[in-house]
């Protein structure tokens, strides 16, 4: 396997923290930097709540440079990806985007990532913390034959709400014809954006690709709009909890497996039934007999927030534990993710949680906590 952009061994990772492309812009805009993912990244400009409940209402752009964004290709490359990952690669269409999973050989997963299909190639954008740990896993495993291509001279933005279509179809009408999870290739200017209709926020949106040395004057575009604002980190992480969206190193590990954690639609009927991806043996044991434990919603009573790392009680006894909590700015209640015993999972189920000391009184609720609204 041969491999352009990456690091040979991780003598030669890069020291961190590392800047965004468009990390002056940032400051300029009045962004709180902190360390995250070993970048320096706005986690807030006006506010946390501020900034929430104007991606819900209007349109937030984010910053997501840090993610890595990969190249699968090579004849083949179809069959070496599903040895590696148990989504239906063979069955994802020119054009169109799939969320999937890299797992070890316990079931665990080591990684979650979005992979597309560009036609002449696969486009897998990976969690920034992982990055690396991806680049090499796909490395190790790879055949020869196959080319895996880091793009880290691209900036990734996304924007995301209920007026982010209504702003880039001024840039870039034909992106418009997109649908959820689908992507493709736009000219702006003269610069060629890979865009996808997706993200993580729960609201439409769009996740665009392009030159670093462009994303500047394309945040200038879309922030010129009224309907634009900048969003930092901490909005993502409320975003994304109140959608009901698992972040990787608190809701997925690699001791949680993905029937455990409801994703079992990342896993294809036809590979549930046929296997060959690492970790299939595990995972088909799971899908047959059920977990000992599921990934639920909680909603809170008062106002106090759970934490990661809180323990679920049922009678007193722990029955599970918090992965990510928060306050709702669009509930005004709070929410948590947490693992429960299976038998516990079900909605309406009254638990109690352990917040360093102070007991708060939880009930297990669907998710996403408030609705997804793709653009199908």
């Amino acid at each position: 396997m041969s491999a352009t952009n990456n690091p040979e061994d991780t003598d030669d990772l890069p020291e961190g923290p590392l800047t965004l492309p468009l990390d002056a812009w940032h400051r300029a805009k009045g962004g709180r930097m902190v360390e995250f993912a070993g970048y320096h990244m706005p986690v807030q400009y006006e506010g946390i709540m501020a900034e929430h409940l104007w991606t819900r209402d209007s349109a937030g752009l984010f910053d997501v440079s840090h993610m890595g964004q990969l190249l699968v290709s090579g004849e083949g490359a179809v069959a070496a990806l599903e040895a590696l990952l148990p989504g239906d690669i063979a069955g994802l269409k020119p054009g169109r985007q799939r969320y999937s999973l890299l797992l070890n050989e316990q079931g665990g997963v080591l990684d979650d990532l979005m992979i597309a299909n560009r036609g002449e190639d696969f486009y897998i954008v990976a969690n920034g913390a992982m990055k690396w740990e991806d680049i090499g896993h796909l490395r190790e495993h790879l055949p020869d034959e196959i080319t895996l291509s880091h793009l880290d001279e691209q900036a990734l933005l996304a924007l995301q709400g209920p007026k982010a279509a209504e702003v880039l179809g001024r840039l870039v009408p034909a992106a418009l014809e997109l649908k959820f999870m689908q992507v493709g290739a736009f000219d702006w200017n003269g610069t060629e954006l890979h865009i996808s209709r997706s993200g993580y926020t729960g609201e439409d949106g769009f996740e665009i690709s392009l030159p670093a040395d462009a994303a500047e004057g394309l945040a200038d575009a879309l922030c010129a709009f009224a309907e634009v604002r900048p969003i930092g980190l901490g909005a993502r992480d409320s975003l994304r909890l109140e959608a009901g969206l698992p972040l990787y190193g608190h809701d997925l590990t690699e001791d949680v497996d993905p029937v455990s954690a409801g994703l079992g639609f990342a896993i294809g009927k036809r590979r549930r039934a046929e296997g060959g991806f690492i970790g299939a043996d595990s995972v088909q044991k799971l899908l047959a007999g059920g977990p000992r434990s599921l990934r639920v919603g909680l909603a809170l009573e008062g106002r106090m927030a759970a934490r990661e790392g809180a323990a679920v009680l049922s009678g007193g006894n722990q029955v599970g534990q918090v992965t990510s909590g928060g306050f709702s700015p669009s509930l005004g209640h709070p929410i948590a993710m947490a693992y429960v015993d299976a038998a516990l999972a079900g909605p309406g189920t009254k638990l109690e949680l352990d917040n360093r000391g102070r007991k708060l009184a939880a009930t297990v609720v669907p998710m996403p906590f408030v609705p997804h609204r793709y653009y199908r």
